[in-house]
């Protein structure tokens, strides 16, 4: 078992199982709750996808990695939810657009819910009835999202900053994509991405690291598994201008909610060079937009924005953009309000003092995240599948530098990567 001591005094055990499986363990000792996630590196985004002894791409319906994570909690036996419950356990999964992942937290009975997680996870059953059940209930799901604003603006939005990359799909896809899975569809693409040297297993919390190691490989070696498969994903060629500048949706809603966004153009990206960008445009749209800027007060005092005012910047290996905006009572207003600030900043730059404002800001709030062990687990899970070390943020933080922020700036918004999505009634 390997261990890496990080600055902070963490440490990290780290050993990679015979069958492939990736087990990080990340002891927290003091706390009662342990935060367990079995992790796939299969999202919304693996549309297409081949193995060794495979010469064509295999392309599956939209929305299938969310329809397999759905069924994963329905065994021969019934539903899996009340055996987590019996341990004490509060289970949950998501689907992302590169990663679906499986979790449980309890304080007490780790070593039956870690047995009962493994074993579900790797444990399938499929059946026609069953997934033409799981369809209306999916069904039902999308017509949530599509009816919900908050959603639908976000959707738009990357519908319109993309023309090609499959992050332009929602991740549970549509009612009429989900009609064309099968079960042996489904069958396919777990055995593709569910083999353990394609997933990883983590945990944090108040544990002995090398009782649960064991306990892990207790379970594992209970069960065989094919060779790792090689997962060849097809290039994807996305065109550095957004598909169109602007989408408006019409829904009920008491006020129009308006995203302004930016396309990443610096194309594949993984490992440190992600965390940084990340880290970079994060502390830049902070500085510019964060509820302590004077574009955040302003917009305030003219009744422009909201508490519901924000901005992200997100950064995946194949994909990234930064989003601002919120509710408002006049989007063109509140778009070229956004421009004239991202315009001005080009123009001088991120002032020293509000840039290491901003940045000793975010190495504090980083810190404050550790205590938070379901906080801990999908970030930490999320930067290993792309390649960085979560627990290097602070470090990573401590290195930037305000010339560097502001070359990022004045590259990263151009203006044929902009995108506007506005809903409004």
């Amino acid at each position: 078992m390997e261990i890496n001591k990080f600055p902070m005094g963490e440490a990290v055990y780290q050993e990679r199982l015979q069958n492939g499986l990736q087990v990080v363990l990340l002891p927290k000792p003091g706390f009662a709750q342990t935060f367990v996630t079995f992790t796939t590196h299969y999202g919304s985004v693996d549309r297409a996808f081949r193995t060794h002894g495979h010469k064509d791409y295999t392309v599956v319906p939209d929305g299938i990695a969310h329809f397999l994570e759905h069924k994963m909690f329905e065994s021969e036996k019934g539903d899996v939810f009340p055996e987590f419950s019996r341990y004490g356990a509060s289970a949950n999964a998501f689907t992302t657009f590169d990663l679906t992942s499986y979790l449980f937290s309890c304080t007490d009975n780790l070593r039956e819910n870690l047995n009962l997680l493994l074993d579900f996870v790797q444990d399938p059953y499929f059946t026609d009835a069953n997934v033409e059940k799981e369809k209306g209930i999916i069904g039902q799901e999308i017509q949530m999202y599509n009816d919900n604003p908050d959603a639908r603006v976000f959707y738009d939005l990357l519908k319109a900053l993309y023309q090609e990359h499959p992050v332009r799909i929602e991740i549970a896809g549509t009612i009429d994509s989900i009609a064309k899975i099968t079960k042996e569809t489904l069958y396919e693409c777990y055995e593709t991405f569910y083999h353990p040297g394609n997933m990883v297993l983590f945990a944090v919390g108040g544990f002995e690291p090398e009782t649960v190691l064991e306990w892990i490989r207790e379970n594992q070696a209970k069960k065989s598994f094919s060779d790792v498969p090689v997962i060849d994903r097809p290039p994807i060629t996305e065109p550095t201008a957004v598909k169109m500048a602007q989408t408006t949706a019409h829904l009920a809603v008491s006020q129009p909610k308006c995203l302004v966004a930016w396309k990443d153009a610096a194309g594949p990206m993984s490992g440190h060079d992600l965390l940084e960008r990340e880290l970079y445009l994060g502390v830049v749209l902070d500085a510019l937009f964060g509820r302590s800027s004077p574009a955040y007060q302003e917009m305030m005092d003219e009744g422009l924005i909201d508490q519901g005012f924000s901005w992200e910047f997100e950064r995946a290996e194949t994909y990234g953009f930064a989003v601002i905006g919120g509710n408002t009572p006049q989007p063109e207003k509140l778009t070229d309000k956004i421009q004239s600030v991202i315009d001005e900043a080009c123009q001088t730059g991120v002032l020293e003092a509000e840039f290491e404002r901003c940045r000793k800001k975010a190495i504090g709030r980083f810190l404050t995240t550790l205590d938070s062990p379901g906080y801990v687990a999908r970030g930490y899970v999320s930067y290993l599948l792309r390649g960085a070390q979560f627990l290097d943020t602070a470090a990573v933080l401590g290195e930037l530098t305000l010339d560097e922020a502001n070359r990022h700036l004045r590259e990263y918004f151009a203006p044929e990567r902009r995108a506007v999505s506005v809903v409004q009634a």
